[in-house]
């Protein structure tokens, strides 16, 4: 059952992905607009970033709604724990530890939330500007490919 669910669950991201790169959106839109995507996907949006979504997919022509959606697949939910934890570590890298916390202790003082915030948005900054330039890479290398072998997405990931 849980086989044929994932079956399934891939079936239809293939399709989807199939649909926004064969759409008539050139590689450098697809592309840009995935990275769109997993830039505010790695933002700590809380939720709004779906909002955000359908505010560009409605005010731009040049963005593929497919594409921009497909980011939510790389940085889900569960995934997207570990992106603040790394964030919040960066931020502490650059600025220090915040004052008011004792890890020792386990003891968090309330006037250490606006450091520990800075901290966690600094971090989450760069972290979702090194994201979104990888993932520009990878998505208009994959389309690129694609173009150049007139394949499908399903004929291009059973190639390597």
């Amino acid at each position: 059952m849980v086989r044929r669910r994932l079956s399934e669950y891939r079936s239809r991201v293939r399709s989807r992905l199939e649909t926004a790169f064969a759409g008539e959106h050139s590689p450098q839109q697809v592309a840009r607009s995935f990275a769109l995507g997993v830039f505010i996907t790695a933002l700590p949006t809380f939720g709004t970033g779906v909002l955000a979504f359908g505010v560009i997919a409605a005010l731009s022509e040049s963005v593929s709604k497919i594409a921009l959606l497909a980011s939510v697949v790389v940085l889900n939910p569960v995934a997207k724990w570990g992106v603040y934890a790394a964030s919040f570590w960066l931020g502490i890298q650059l600025l220090g530890p915040p004052e008011g916390i004792s890890v020792a202790s386990y003891t968090v003082s309330f006037s250490a939330a606006p450091d520990v915030v800075s901290r966690l948005l600094l971090g989450n900054l760069i972290i979702a500007v090194v994201l979104t330039i990888a993932g520009y890479a990878f998505a208009f290398r994959v389309i690129r490919e694609m173009h150049e072998r007139d394949l499908g997405i399903s004929e291009l990931v059973s190639s390597e």
